[in-house]
C-alpha cells in the first residue's frame, strides 16, 4: 500500500511539475513527497493510539522538509505540495483527492476552540501562495484560493476567491485539473482582480472625473465673469 502510495505521488508530481525531469530526480528532491509520505507514517502511529511517537515523526518531517503536518490530519492521494516551505496543515484538517497547495499555505484556526477547528478542502482545489484557510470552514470541490488571501467563510464548489478577506470571483473554473490558467502568486489569468480593489478603482476613475468636470466649471464662470466686465 505504501508502495503504491509513493509511486502515485511521483508520477503525479511527474505530470504536474514541468521541472520534473525524472522519477528519481522526484523522488531525492522534492520535500513535499517526502513530508506527504511521512505524514503516512505519523498518521499510521497516531491512528495506533502511539501518540507522542506520531508527533515525534512528525517534528523530524518539519525540520527535513520544513513542512508542518499534524500527524491527525487526512491527506487525500495525489496531494502535491509545490516548494512547500512554511506550509502548515493543522490537526483536524481534511483535504481531499488531487489538491495542489503551494508554498506558505496555512490550514489553521480562526480561534482557539475544541472539536473541528481547521477547514475541510475538497477535491481538485488549488491554494496559492501564501493563502491562509482558517476555522472549521469548507472549501468546496475545483475551487481555487488566490496567493495570499484570508479564506475565514466557505467557499463553494467550483469557485475562485482573492484578497483579505477572500471574496469570490464571478467565473467559474475548468474542471480539469490540467487546464492551465491559475496564476498561484496572486494574478489570476483572466485579469479578474479583486472585487474589493476592483470596486476602489472604479471610485478612484468615477473622483477623477467629477473633478474634471468641477475645474472645466470653474473656468467656464470665470470666463463667464471676464466676458460680463468687459
Amino acid at each position: 500500500m505504501a508502495f503504491m502510495f509513493l509511486r502515485e505521488t511521483v508520477r503525479t508530481y511527474r505530470e504536474r511539475d514541468p521541472a520534473a525531469r525524472s522519477s528519481l530526480e522526484v523522488l531525492l528532491c522534492y520535500p513535499g513527497v517526502h513530508a506527504v509520505m511521512w505524514h503516512r507514517l505519523s498518521h499510521w502511529l497516531w491512528g495506533h493510539e502511539l501518540r507522542l511517537l506520531a508527533r515525534f515523526s512528525s517534528n523530524i518531517a518539519r525540520w527535513l522538509t520544513g513542512i508542518e503536518i499534524h500527524p491527525a490530519a487526512k491527506l487525500g492521494r495525489r496531494f502535491v505540495i509545490d516548494h512547500g516551505m512554511g506550509v502548515v496543515i493543522g490537526e483536524t484538517a481534511q483535504v481531499g483527492d488531487d489538491c495542489y497547495f503551494y508554498h506558505q499555505v496555512t490550514l489553521g484556526v480562526a480561534r482557539t476552540s475544541g472539536g473541528k477547528r481547521h477547514p475541510t478542502v475538497g477535491n481538485n482545489v488549488i491554494i496559492g501562495a501564501g493563502a491562509k484557510v482558517l476555522g472549521p470552514i469548507s472549501v468546496g470541490d475545483n475551487a481555487r484560493v488566490g496567493a495570499n488571501a484570508v479564506v475565514v467563510d466557505n467557499v463553494p464548489n467550483d469557485t475562485t476567491v482573492v484578497g483579505i478577506p477572500a471574496r469570490s470571483v464571478d467565473r467559474k473554473m475548468p474542471r480539469d485539473r490540467n487546464v492551465p490558467g491559475f496564476d498561484p502568486y496572486g494574478i489570476p489569468c483572466d485579469g479578474e482582480l479583486d472585487p474589493l480593489l476592483h470596486d476602489l478603482d472604479q471610485m478612484h476613475c468615477q473622483l477623477a472625473e467629477l473633478e474634471a468636470r468641477v475645474t472645466r466649471i470653474a473656468a467656464t464662470q470665470v470666463h463667464q465673469r471676464q466676458e460680463a466686465a468687459e
